[in-house]
């Protein structure tokens, strides 16, 4: 994926986490120390807590469009004091990678391409003696961040190695509907799938629905949150080019007890008057 021009000693670094404030400030002060304010852009630091997956795919819509180069420090650690290791990915477009080697980092590392990972040698790294077992993110990850940014080599911080695979997974589309799972729940409930909106045929304007072991509905797909009306449950295109679905100005998460993970089942008809289509048809994945 192009991204823009930034290659070069001034790069940025992002900051996302589970952490939240708190801990997310003594991150930076690692980082102000080595860079200055200027170059450090906030993400995030209320991801939901230990959910890698969403992580994962958050990290790599928020990071769409940052230059090239950028050092993009994520830490979303559950195992953190225990095996698993801490990385740096060195990106086809010279973007980098820092974090825990938990799969965390690997969908956007893939979409990048990867040319290189190290494992984060402590004694390579860090200026100060770690305090405590529980924040890498501070005591090893910061500090490999900066280094990166101020244009210090891979090679310097650690040993090759291989990181952690992790795919998000894939809808499956049928000739009429789709399968697919909850991959983030936002703040508001809305219920983001992993099925793209350019399946869905032009002209739908209804989908029938199932999540989990839930009844069928039938629900409108609309245009926008107003577009589905308030109070009511329905569907539309996210922001992220993904089917979306969301009760206008309501938490469709509890209307329709679904998770992370929920399994989302839809059929389409085309046009307000069609017949219903039954799904009879082999599936394939996209």
């Amino acid at each position: 994926m192009a991204r823009g021009p930034g290659r070069g000693p001034e790069r940025l670094i992002t900051l996302t986490s589970d952490v939240g404030a708190t801990y997310a400030a003594q991150m930076k002060a690692v980082l102000v120390r080595f860079l200055g304010p200027d170059r450090i852009v906030d993400l995030s630091h209320e991801l939901r807590p230990y959910a890698v997956e969403e992580a994962a795919f958050l990290v790599r819509a928020m990071t769409r469009g940052f230059p090239t180069g950028t050092v993009h420090l994520v830490v979303v650690d559950p195992g953190v004091g225990g095996t698993r290791a801490g990385i740096a990915i060195e990106c086809a477009d010279g973007t980098y990678l820092v974090g825990p080697d938990n799969g965390v980092l690997y969908p956007l590392a893939e979409e990048l391409g990867i040319r290189r990972t190290v494992r984060l040698d402590r004694s390579r790294i860090s200026v100060r003696d770690r305090v405590g077992t529980t924040f890498d993110g501070r005591d090893l990850f910061a500090f490999a961040a900066a280094r990166l940014a101020m244009g210090v080599p891979l090679s310097r911080l650690g040993a090759d190695h291989r990181p952690h695979v992790f795919r998000l997974p894939d809808a499956t589309l049928h000739r009429y509907g789709a399968k697919g799972v909850v991959l983030h729940v936002d703040r508001f409930g809305n219920l983001i799938t992993n099925v793209p909106t350019e399946w869905v045929p032009k002209g739908t304007t209804r989908l029938e629905l199932r999540v989990d072991r839930g009844r069928s509905r039938a629900v409108p797909l609309g245009m926008s949150y107003e577009g589905i009306g308030v109070g009511r449950l329905g569907a539309i295109g996210s922001s992220f080019g993904l089917l979306e679905l969301a009760v206008g100005r309501g938490n469709a998460a509890t209307r329709v007890a679904a998770h992370l993970g929920s399994t989302v089942r839809v059929r389409w008809r085309s046009g307000a008057g069609a017949e219903m289509m039954v799904n009879s048809e082999g599936s394939r994945r996209r």
